[in-house]
C-alpha cells in the first residue's frame, strides 16, 4: 500500500504490547537505551537494497495487473521461509509499520481520525446487516451468481440510503449557513449520514416503476421546524 501511495492505518488496543513486539530501528537497540521507547532489533536495510529489483518487479506486476494479489501471496507463501525476497518484503514492511507506530503514539489527531474512520466502517456494516435482514439474515441461494446478486442489491440499497441522508444533511447545512446559524451548522457537520432509524426497511422494493422526484426543499423546511432539531442547533 505504501508503494502505491496509500497508508494502512489500523487502531491498536494494546499499543504498549504492539511496540514491544513490532518496533524496529535503523540502529542497534543499545543505541536507544536512554529512550523510553526502544526497538526490539536493528533493521536489515542491506537485504532490502539487495532485493530491490525483485520487489520492484512484484510491484510493477501488481500495477500493470499482470498478476493478482492472491496469486502473488500464494507464490510467496510457497517459498521457503528463508527466501531473500520474502524476507526483504517483511523487512520493508517493518519499516513502514515502525514509522506508523511512532506517529500513532505521538499524534492524538491521528488516533482520533483512525477511531473515527473505524466507527464509520462499523456503522456501514451495521446498516448493511439491517438492509439484508431478509430471510432473517440467512442466505438461501443455491448458486454463487444468486449470492453475488443478493450482495450487490444489499450494497446498492445501503449506498442509496447513505446518499439520501447525505443529501438532506448537505442541504440542511446550507440552509443553516445561509440563515446565519453557525452553531447549528457546526453541529450538523458532526452528524453521520449512516443512519436508518427513519427508513422503513421492511416491505417490497420496486425498481421497475418510474420514481417520483423528492421535494428536498419541503423536507428541509419541515426539518428546520422540528423542535428537537431546534433544541440541538440552538
Amino acid at each position: 500500500m505504501h508503494l502505491f501511495g496509500y497508508q494502512f492505518a489500523p487502531r491498536y488496543r494494546d499499543i504498549y504490547g504492539e511496540v514491544h513486539q513490532s518496533l524496529y530501528g535503523f540502529k542497534h537497540p543499545s543505541y536507544y537505551k536512554e529512550e523510553l521507547i526502544r526497538p526490539i532489533r536493528k533493521l536489515n536495510t542491506e537485504l532490502i537494497v539487495d532485493e530491490s529489483d525483485n520487489i520492484q518487479r512484484i510491484i510493477l506486476s501488481l500495477a500493470q495487473k499482470t498478476t493478482t494479489q492472491s496469486i502473488l501471496i500464494g507464490k510467496l507463501s510457497a517459498y521457503a521461509r528463508k527466501n531473500k525476497t520474502k524476507r526483504a518484503l517483511w523487512e520493508y514492511d517493518n519499516i513502514i509499520k515502525s514509522l506508523y507506530l511512532l506517529d500513532y503514539i505521538d499524534s492524538p489527531p491521528l488516533r482520533r481520525n483512525v477511531q473515527r474512520a473505524l466507527n464509520r466502517g462499523e456503522n456501514y456494516h451495521k446498516l448493511r446487516r439491517a438492509v439484508s435482514h431478509a430471510n432473517f439474515g440467512k442466505l438461501r441461494f443455491k448458486t454463487e451468481q444468486e449470492q453475488e446478486l443478493w450482495n450487490e442489491c444489499s450494497r446498492l440499497i445501503t449506498n442509496s440510503i447513505i446518499y439520501y441522508n447525505a443529501s438532506i444533511l448537505s442541504t440542511l447545512l446550507a440552509y443553516k449557513v445561509n440563515a446565519g446559524d453557525s452553531q447549528g451548522a457546526a453541529l450538523l457537520k458532526q452528524v453521520s449520514p449512516v443512519a436508518w432509524q427513519h427508513i422503513n426497511l421492511f416491505g417490497r422494493y420496486e425498481f421497475g416503476r418510474r420514481p417520483e422526484l423528492i421535494d428536498m426543499n419541503s423536507i428541509i423546511q419541515e426539518l428546520a421546524q422540528v423542535p428537537f432539531l431546534q433544541d440541538i442547533t440552538g
